[in-house]
């Protein structure tokens, strides 16, 4: 198997890693020299991108394979490795749907993005709307605790 190339890297934005407050920060996702500009034709058209990132912050021996409440919060349920999504993954890969708000070159200028400045890029590819759940979806009611402030400012900086 080949290993996997990183194809863009973010540039500015976050400079420190958070759990929450992503929101209202704006980030270039900057796509590598290699690939030639026509590969992003038609990208503007879309409000969202899917973006697999790698947390590169991380250590291999931060990954945890056991099940732990979310945040060591004991308020919430022990769940297992495959149940969250954070850096302890084994593989230590991220999914983000951040807003793209212009392009410029091989600079996609994007809000809501989640990774720091530095984290290298996976790949991307626009949202399609089609494609993502189907029916009710159905989960817990910790995720929604945890991740109320997620896309929030800190208090006092709250629109």
């Amino acid at each position: 198997m080949e290993p996997i190339e990183v194809i863009a890297t973010v540039v500015g934005g976050h400079t420190e890693v958070q759990d929450d407050y992503q929101a209202g920060v704006q980030s270039i996702i900057r796509l590598n020299e290699r690939f030639p500009l026509e590969t992003l034709r038609g990208i503007e058209e879309f409000s969202h991108l899917l973006v697999v990132w790698r947390f590169h912050l991380a250590s291999p021996q931060e990954v945890q394979l056991h099940a732990r409440s979310p945040r060591n919060n004991p308020r919430w349920p022990a769940t297992g490795t495959f149940v969250h999504r954070n850096h302890r993954r084994p593989n230590q890969l991220a999914v983000s749907f951040p807003r793209l708000l212009e392009v410029h070159g091989r600079d996609l200028i994007v809000t809501d993005l989640d990774a720091v400045d530095g984290t290298p890029i996976i790949d991307l590819a626009p949202y399609f709307q089609e494609m993502g759940p189907r029916g009710l979806i159905r989960e817990p009611s910790w995720p929604s605790e945890m991740l109320g402030d997620h896309y929030w400012a800190p208090a006092g900086e709250r629109p």
